[in-house]
């Protein structure tokens, strides 16, 4: 048995450091005549870390919504800002900004002194948090819900009243680097494992939709399935909604008096709910929407892991499309292709953001890239191309290289100096990035290694160590060349065909590297008589090469290149007159910004000496 058991622990090995862990009971009431909403919590905080804590921080997110936050400036000093915000916030008046306070906040007990940062609020605890310990902290909560700017809000454009995401006060997360109390400017989030039991108290004409499971589905209806239990609303014109999420770092909802709500089912997975306005225009392409969401949650759970949570919902709402732990907020109004490709893109998002959970301010990539490289695999099975679904990633990573604008991938999210610099990386480079990974581990040991990541990683917020490590370990190749090059610095790929050289009985093919970025080369030499070989030269800082099974096609190992040199030569037993083409990258999986050389093609009487 001992022997049978250390698989399993090497596979735990992987992204196994502690976890903070947090346990919010929240009771809240919202006005819909003054857009006010106020409520209390009990928190039950756990410190899994070897540290004692004396300071906590909580995020508070609807002050950025406000003229003069850090928002309100960045937002009107970037030098492209985005157009949905602009000068917005500074043009917002007392009954349009947002407000968030916590009042009265005590732990066990003991009154805790609060100093306020803008989005941020620091705790200066009553008494120190132990390691290993938990404390309970109550408090109450008052805020006013913004005009609609970005993601959060009332009224958005398509006129629904509340989209209410980072509404509460959120505890910050606490890890190996200590606190990550980012201000809000409008990027990204980061939060901490935990429960959340959320009792919503309003107007009984809305229909809300939010995080979790409803408890009191036969107190509610509005759509939502009673079971057994017959329909038995409370009397009164204010309705109590009572959500439950475990294992989930956010809660959001949102509500209005005009949703259609229904209900699909995936197969052996998760009830899917739809929530839209009831707007004719709309019902068309709404009404195909749970079809193609069922084949795309199969899609993931076969190939990417497997989703946790009973259900999840596709709510109309913000500003664009925006992920949610088991939620969506989407824009409605769009075409069938839009709506399928939005909805596909955000629930994916529930993979990356939700079940892994990577930090998106110091790694945006790993969850917008990882999704976007998914998104792209499932739109392709949804909606089938002859071309690769990827290659929109590496034309994107392309034009921002082109830019001017191409920074370091591994910057904060935040401190990006453009948004389209910050969009460029996060999306294109990080799925190129994991596209291009194929290229050097092969295409079938990606697959698998996408699987392991998630299946060991899940619930543990991530880095890009632990994925370097789980494709070392699935591939046997060493990779921090890979990741340390691409993630820190902004070198660029260029590998070329210099000569080819017709020899006696062979043919002698010269390649070249012109750029400061390292990666393995594929070559494919195609012949006379229809056939192709396939060569794969790997990079000697990988001390090893990707598997003869690794890809869908046969192939030939070389030599490897060694790092410091230029260029490198290989013979093909096959004479000159025979060749047809030999082209580097032939399945242009690899982020080479110059294909002008990549190929040569060789007329039919070809002999001697050739060139691109």
């Amino acid at each position: 048995m001992a022997s049978l058991a250390l698989p399993a622990l090497a596979a735990q090995a992987q992204c196994d450091r502690w976890q903070q862990r947090v346990k919010y009971t929240m009771q809240v009431e919202l006005n819909d005549q003054d857009h006010r909403f106020s409520g209390t919590t009990e928190l039950v905080y756990t410190n899994n870390s070897p540290d004692t804590l004396r300071e906590v921080f909580f995020h508070l997110y609807y002050n950025a919504f406000r003229p003069g936050s850090e928002m309100d400036v960045r937002s009107r000093t970037i030098a492209d800002p985005d157009e949905r915000v602009g000068s917005r916030i500074a043009a917002l008046g007392p009954h349009e900004v947002g407000e968030q306070e916590v009042i009265d906040l005590r732990q066990d007990g003991q009154l805790c002194r609060s100093v306020p940062m803008g989005t941020v609020l620091k705790v200066l605890l009553a008494k120190p948090l132990l390691p290993r310990k938990s404390t309970t902290f109550a408090y109450g909560f008052k805020g006013q819900v913004p005009v609609q700017i970005r993601r959060a809000g009332r009224n958005n454009a398509e006129k629904v009243a509340y989209s209410m995401a980072q509404w509460y006060p959120k505890l910050a997360e606490y890890d190996q680097r200590g606190w990550h109390a980012y201000p809000y400017v409008g990027r990204e989030f980061h939060g901490v494992w935990g429960d959340f039991d959320v009792t919503l108290t309003m107007d009984s004409a809305y229909t809300i939709a939010a995080t979790g499971v409803l408890q009191n589905p036969h107190e509610v209806g509005h759509g939502y399935p009673t079971g057994k239990k017959a329909l038995k609303r409370p009397t009164g014109d204010r309705l109590k909604w009572r959500f439950v999420a475990n294992n989930v770092h956010d809660f959001a909802w949102a509500a209005d008096r005009d949703f259609v709500h229904t209900v699909d089912r995936v197969p052996g997975g998760p009830e899917l709910h739809f929530f839209r306005k009831n707007d004719p225009e709309l019902e068309p392409t709404w009404k195909e929407l749970p079809g193609y969401m069922v084949r795309s949650f199969q899609h993931m759970d076969k190939h990417f892991g497997k989703y946790p949570w009973p259900q999840y919902s596709f709510v109309q709402g913000g500003d664009g499309g925006m992920e949610y732990p088991m939620l969506t907020l989407i824009t409605g109004k769009r075409r069938l292709g839009s709506l399928v490709g939005v909805s596909v893109h955000e629930s994916v998002h529930s993979w990356y953001y939700g079940v892994l959970a990577s930090n998106e301010g110091r790694f945006p990539w790993m969850d917008e890239g990882f999704t976007e490289y998914a998104s792209s695999e499932v739109m392709q099975e949804l909606f089938p191309r002859a071309e690769d679904p990827h290659r929109s990633a590496f034309e994107g990573y392309g034009t921002l290289v082109r830019s001017g604008r191409h920074e370091p991938p591994s910057l904060h999210a935040d401190h990006f100096i453009t948004n389209r610099g910050y969009g460029a990386t996060a999306y294109s480079f990080g799925e190129m990035f994991v596209h291009q990974l194929g290229a050097v581990v092969g295409e079938k040991e990606l697959r698998a290694g996408l699987l392991r990541y998630y299946d060991v990683c899940r619930f543990k917020h991530p880095e890009p160590i632990d994925f370097e490590r789980v494709m070392e370990k699935r591939s046997g190749i060493e990779l921090d060349w890979y990741f340390d090059e691409w993630i820190n610095t902004t070198r660029t790929l260029d590998y070329g065909i210099r000569t080819v050289l017709g020899t006696d009985g062979g043919t002698m093919v010269e390649l070249e590297r012109t750029e400061e970025q390292l990666m393995p080369v594929d070559v494919a030499v195609a012949l006379r008589d229809g056939t192709t070989q396939h060569y794969h030269i790997p990079l000697s800082l990988q001390r090893g090469a990707k598997r003869p099974d690794s890809e869908t096609f046969p192939f030939e190992v070389l030599a490897p290149w060694q790092w410091t040199d230029p260029t490198y030569a290989f013979r093909v037993p096959v004479a000159l007159a025979s060749i047809k083409s030999i082209t580097i990258d032939p399945l242009g999986r690899t982020a080479d910004m110059d294909r002008s050389d990549n190929t040569v093609e060789l007329p039919a009487d070809a002999a001697g000496f050739a060139r691109p």
